[in-house]
């Protein structure tokens, strides 16, 4: 049951006079273990005693829990896609969000991974896919007559994506996503 929701029927028993304790004690018998604690429930029947009207949370001063605005996704990938080997601190300090916002949005918004000091998406871009097309009509345009032949000589596995990534300094890397 949501907090909310306790403190609705907290709320409920409070204008019916009932006093903490009685509250406490019909709240532990149809709730058991998932009841709110005596502080909890001793805190909010003295808030609605004293008139106290919502059950919401009163809004809290400081930087907002969310931070990730469609804005600072689009950012970050600009940012990322013109420079893949900039740092999670530096981003944070370019775009003016936490770190671990940064890495929220690269990973859970964006798709993306590190991988050798640079992020790379981990899900094929529609410019990815559609150079593997390109590639693969290609390599049917150069098997000429033969295409049976050589298409049955392929050994293929499963259906797992062999991402192939090859940084400016380093040799190739070979990743299984």
């Amino acid at each position: 049951m949501d907090k909310i929701e306790f403190r609705a029927v907290i709320k409920f028993l409070t204008k019916q006079g009932k006093t903490p304790q009685t509250i406490l004690e019909e709240m532990s018998a149809v709730y058991g273990d998932s009841c709110p604690g005596k502080t909890m429930v001793y805190k909010w029947h003295s808030l609605f005693k004293q008139g106290r009207e919502s059950i919401e949370d009163d809004p809290r001063p400081g930087r907002p829990v969310e931070a990730t605005s469609s804005d600072i996704v689009e950012k970050i990938e600009k940012l990322v896609l013109e420079d893949a080997r900039l740092k999670k601190r530096q981003l944070a300090e370019m775009v003016g969000v936490s770190p671990t916002t940064i890495l929220n949005i690269l990973h859970q918004h964006l798709g993306m991974s590190k991988v050798s000091a640079r992020w790379v998406p981990r899900m094929l871009t529609p410019l990815q896919k559609q150079q593997r097309v390109e590639c693969s009509r290609e390599f049917l345009d150069l098997c000429g007559d033969n295409k049976d032949e050589v298409l049955n000589r392929i050994v293929t596995g499963d259906e797992t994506w062999v991402h192939y990534y090859e940084p400016e300094s380093k040799a190739g890397l070979h990743a299984v996503a």
